[in-house]
C-alpha cells in the first residue's frame, strides 16, 4: 500500500508538471513579443496580450469557415492554414498598432506610449467583444489521444499529443527567432536599434522598418501562442487576453527582458508555479504566487534569471 501511495504521489507530481510546461509554453511565446519589442524601443506594448486573444478569434473564426463552409477534410491541414492565416493577419495588425500607438509618440516622454498601449488594449478587448459578443466562443476538442506512459503496475502518466505540439512549437520558434537575431541581417539591425537608434540610422539601418518588423514578428509569436492556446482549451473569450498578457510580460521580467531564452524560461516557470501551487494547495490564489515568485526573484537578481546588467558609458 506505502508504494502504490508513493507511485501515484510521483504519477502525479509528473502529470503536474506536463501540464505546468504546456502552460509556461504559451505564456513563454507571448512573452518573446514583449521582449522583443521592448529590447528594440525600450517600452512595453501592454497592447500585446490583447493581440493575443484577438488571435484567438482569428484562429477560431478561420478554422470553422474551413471545416463548416468550405469543409476541407484534414485537420492537420485545416490546422496549418489556421496558423498560417492567424500569424499573418496578427502580424499586419500589430504594424497597424506599432504605426498608430507607437511611432508618434516616440519621441515623447516615457509615460506616453504605456497610456497609448492601454488605450489600445482596452480598444481591442471592446472591438471582439462588440464584433464577436460576450460570450464565450467554443471548438470540439481537437488532436485528441496522447502517449501514456506507465508508472508500476496500477499507475500512468499521460502526455496529450496537443500538449507535444505546444512545447516542440514553442522550442522550435525559440531557435528559429534567435538564430534570426542573432545570424540575420535583420537581427543585426535590430541589435543595432538596440544599442543606439540614432547612431544605427546614420550607418544606414532602416529604423522606422526594423522596427516594424519587430513589432510583426512579435504579433506572429502571439498568433502562434493564440492558436496553440485554442488547441489546448478549446474556450475563446474577449477577456482573455489580460491575464496571459500580464503573466507573460512578468515571465519576460523573470527571465530578463530582452532576453529571448529568458522570455520562455521566465514562462515555464511562470507555468509551473501555477500549476503545482493549484494541484498541491489551492487555485484560489495561483496568481498571487506567480507574482511573488517575480518578486522574490528579482529581489535576488534585478536583471532576471538570463538578464544581464545594463552597463552606462560615462
Amino acid at each position: 500500500m506505502q508504494i502504490s501511495t508513493i507511485l501515484d504521489g510521483i504519477a502525479y507530481l509528473l502529470q503536474q508538471i506536463i501540464n505546468g510546461i504546456t502552460l509556461g509554453s504559451i505564456y513563454g511565446l507571448i512573452a518573446l513579443g514583449y521582449t522583443m519589442v521592448f529590447g528594440i524601443i525600450g517600452m512595453v506594448n501592454f497592447a500585446h496580450g490583447d493581440v493575443f486573444m484577438l488571435s484567438t478569434f482569428i484562429a477560431l473564426i478561420v478554422y470553422l469557415l474551413l471545416t463548416q463552409v468550405i469543409a476541407v477534410p484534414s485537420i492537420a491541414l485545416s490546422l496549418l492554414i489556421v496558423l498560417v492565416t492567424a500569424m499573418v493577419l496578427t502580424a499586419l495588425w500589430s504594424i497597424v498598432i506599432e504605426r498608430v500607438a507607437y511611432r508618434p509618440l516616440r519621441g515623447s516622454f516615457r509615460l506616453a506610449p504605456l497610456i497609448s498601449a492601454i488605450g489600445m488594449s482596452i480598444f481591442l478587448m471592446n472591438l471582439v467583444q462588440v464584433v464577436q459578443g460576450p460570450n464565450n466562443k467554443s471548438l470540439p476538442p481537437l488532436l485528441d489521444g496522447g502517449l501514456t506512459i506507465p508508472i508500476g503496475a496500477a499507475h500512468s502518466v499521460i502526455i496529450a499529443w496537443k500538449q507535444v505540439l505546444i512545447a516542440a512549437v514553442t522550442a522550435a520558434l525559440l531557435a528559429v527567432f534567435w538564430f534570426v537575431v542573432q545570424r540575420t541581417s535583420l537581427g543585426r539591425a535590430q541589435r543595432a536599434c538596440e544599442q543606439d537608434r540614432k547612431m544605427a540610422a546614420l550607418l544606414g539601418v532602416n529604423v522606422d522598418r526594423t522596427i516594424a518588423a519587430t513589432f510583426a514578428i512579435g504579433g506572429a509569436l502571439a498568433a502562434v501562442a493564440g492558436c496553440l492556446y485554442i488547441v489546448l482549451y478549446g474556450v475563446v473569450n474577449h477577456n482573455d487576453g489580460f491575464v496571459p498578457g500580464i503573466k507573460a510580460f512578468a515571465a519576460a521580467v523573470l527571465g530578463g527582458i530582452g532576453s529571448l531564452p529568458g522570455a520562455v524560461l521566465g514562462g515555464l516557470v511562470i507555468g509551473l508555479v501555477e500549476t503545482l501551487w493549484s494541484a498541491y494547495v489551492s487555485s484560489d490564489y495561483k496568481d498571487v504566487v506567480a507574482f511573488a515568485v517575480l518578486a522574490l526573484t528579482l529581489v535576488v537578481k534585478p536583471t532576471g534569471l538570463l538578464g544581464k546588467p545594463e552597463v552606462e558609458k560615462v
